[in-house]
């Protein structure tokens, strides 16, 4: 299995990002996906998943700005962020989910993880 993700960057506060996670060796569309990050020194954390019905679990502090999507056809996970803040910069990652993980953004809830890509919100 392996999710490697893309995307991140540097913008100012503000401003729009969307991640992708290609998977290959697992399929997304009958699958619990998620997208956690972690703050530098700090713990990781859920931002968003998606469950195998389309259903969406999102981080009190980005709902309404991030959008977690699933392109079954492309076997791809994605997250669209607006309006990003400072306190979004981390290192983002996907996640494959257990089902009984779905829904609760807990790291411990993972199957399989990407290897993270970057990203910096500046002020």
């Amino acid at each position: 299995v392996q999710l490697v993700e893309s995307g991140g960057g540097s913008v100012e506060a503000g401003g729009s990002l969307t991640l992708s996670c290609a998977a290959s060796g697992y399929s997304v569309s009958p699958n619990c996906m998620g997208w956690f990050r972690r703050p530098l020194g700090q713990a990781r954390e859920g931002v968003a998943d998606i469950g195998a019905d389309g259903s969406t679990t999102y981080a009190e502090s980005v709902k309404g700005r991030f959008t977690i999507a699933k392109h079954n056809a492309e076997n791809t996970l994605y997250l669209q962020m607006i309006g990003l803040k400072p306190e979004a910069t981390a290192m983002y990652y996907c996640a494959a989910l257990a089902t009984w993980g779905c829904k609760q953004l807990r790291p411990y809830g993972v199957s399989y993880w990407g290897q993270g890509t970057q990203v910096t919100v500046s002020s």
